[in-house]
C-alpha cells in the first residue's frame, strides 16, 4: 500500500541543506495517518518498514506492504464456476473528512494491471478492481472512504476434471447397466460396484467443496441427486431380479407338490377302486374273454396314476404310460408358464428402465434451468 500525503511542518529549502531534496525518517518520529481496512479480521504477516520518505516540499511517501486477512461474503452457489466480489474499504479511524481526505494516487486500471501480475498462476483470475469514493456519516461526523471491489473468478478446470467428469461417467455407466441381461445375475453386482465407487469419490471430494451453512452449492445438489438415482437404480434391479427368481421358486414348489401327490395317492386302495373308471374289472374280463379299455379323453388323468390291486401286467403298463403322459403335460405347462413369467418380468424391467430415464431427464432439465437462472442473474 502506497500512502502519500503533505505535511506542512516538514518543508525546507534544499539550498540551505547542501541540495538535499529528500530524506528518510522513522515513522515513529512524524505524524502518520491512521488508515485502516474495515474488513480486516486478523493481523497478517506483513514485514515492518519503520521508515518513510520525506520530500523538501513536505510530501511524505510511505511504502508499506500489507498482507490482508479480511472477511469476504462468498457466493458459492455456482461452484466451481463462481465469481466473487470481495471489498476492501480504506478509511481513517479517528480523523474526519475535514482533517484527512482520501483520493486515489493512480487510476484503477493501473492498479488492476499490477495485481494481475501476482495472480496469473493461482486458482483465481482477477477480472477487475473498480473503486469509488464515498463519505460515511457517524455521529454527525463525516469520514472519507475509498472502497475497492476485487472481482475474481475461479478457474474451474481442476474441479471439472476431478469431480464433474467422473460423476457424469459413472451416471452414464449406471444407465447403460440396465442393458445387462436380467437373468445373468451380474447386474446387481455391477450396480453395487458403481455405487461403491461413487461413494469413494464423494468421500475424497468433501474437502474440495467449500462448506457453508447458508446455501448449498449446486454441485453439491448434483452429487446428492446422482447418488440417490444410483440407489434407486439398484433398488429397481433388485426388485426385478427378486420378481424373476420368485417365479422359479414358485414353479419348483408346484412341481414338488405334484410329485408328492402322485406318490402318495397311488398307494391308496380305496381311491384306486373309485377312480379307475376307465379300466374294466376282473368280472368284465371273464365275461368278455379279453381285455377291454375305454381310452376316451373324458376320464380323469389323475386316476390313471394310481396303482391297481390287480396282478395283470397290462394294467400296470397302462398306468405307467399314463403317468408319463401326465408328467410330460405338467412339464410342458410349467415351461410355458415359466416362459410367460420371464417375459412379464422383462417387461417390468423395461418399464422401470423407462421410468429411470424419465427421472434422469427431469433432473438434467431442472439442473439446466437453475444454471440458466444463475447465469442470467
Amino acid at each position: 500500500m502506497f500512502q502519500i500525503w503533505n505535511d506542512e511542518f516538514l518543508v525546507w529549502d534544499p539550498e540551505e541543506f547542501d541540495g538535499i531534496t529528500e530524506i528518510s525518517l522513522s515513522s515513529d518520529a512524524i505524524w502518520v495517518p491512521d488508515i485502516i481496512i474495515s474488513e480486516f479480521v486478523d493481523v497478517g504477516k506483513s514485514p515492518v518498514i519503520p521508515y518513510v520518505y520525506v520530500n523538501c516540499t513536505g510530501t511524505v511517501k510511505n511504502y508499506k506492504p500489507i498482507q490482508v486477512v479480511s472477511a469476504c461474503h462468498l457466493e458459492i452457489y455456482a461452484f466451481p464456476f463462481d465469481k466473487q466480489n470481495c471489498t476492501l474499504t480504506f478509511r481513517s479511524w479517528l480523523h474526519s473528512v475535514n482533517e484527512v481526505d482520501l483520493a486515489l494516487w493512480r487510476p484503477a486500471e493501473e492498479i488492476a494491471n499490477d495485481t494481475r501480475e501476482f495472480m496469473n498462476d493461482g486458482e483465481w483470475e482477477l477480472l477487475s478492481v473498480p473503486s469509488h469514493y464515498w463519505i460515511l456519516n457517524i455521529e454527525d461526523r463525516d469520514y472519507a472512504q475509498i472502497q475497492f471491489n476485487v472481482l475474481i473468478r475461479r478457474r474451474p478446470l481442476l474441479y471439472v476434471v476431478s469431480l464433474l467428469i467422473p460423476s457424469i461417467f459413472l451416471m452414464v455407466v449406471d444407465v447403460t447397466s440396465f442393458y445387462l441381461p436380467l437373468t445373468s445375475g451380474t447386474r446387481i453386482t455391477f450396480k453395487t460396484s458403481i455405487l461403491l465407487g461413487y461413494t469413494v469419490i464423494r468421500v475424497n471430494m468433501m474437502d474440495e467443496i467449500p462448506a457453508t451453512a447458508i446455501k448449498t452449492p449446486l454441485i453439491g445438489t448434483f452429487f446428492a441427486v446422482c447418488m440417490a438415482l444410483q440407489v434407486l437404480s439398484l433398488a429397481m434391479s433388485i426388485f426385478a431380479v427378486k420378481l424373476l427368481y420368485y417365479s422359479d421358486k414358485e414353479f419348483k414348489e408346484m412341481s414338488i407338490s405334484a410329485s408328492l401327490l402322485d406318490k402318495y395317492v397311488s398307494t391308496d386302495k380305496s381311491c384306486t377302486e373309485s377312480a379307475f373308471t376307465s379300466v374294466k374289472t376282473l368280472d368284465d374280463v371273464k365275461q368278455s374273454g379279453g381285455y377291454e379299455f375305454d381310452l376316451s379323453p373324458e376320464p380323469d388323468l389323475f386316476s390313471l396314476t394310481e396303482v391297481s390291486n390287480s396282478d395283470f401286467p397290462l394294467e400296470k403298463i397302462l398306468q405307467e404310460v399314463m403317468s408319463l403322459r401326465l408328467y410330460l403335460q405338467e412339464e410342458d405347462n410349467e415351461g410355458s408358464s415359466q416362459s410367460y413369467w420371464v417375459e412379464l418380468c422383462l417387461k417390468v424391467d423395461k418399464l422401470l428402465f423407462s421410468l429411470y430415464l424419465l427421472l434422469v431427464f427431469v433432473f438434467v432439465m431442472t439442473l439446466l434451468l437453475h444454471w440458466g437462472d444463475w447465469s442470467s442473474a
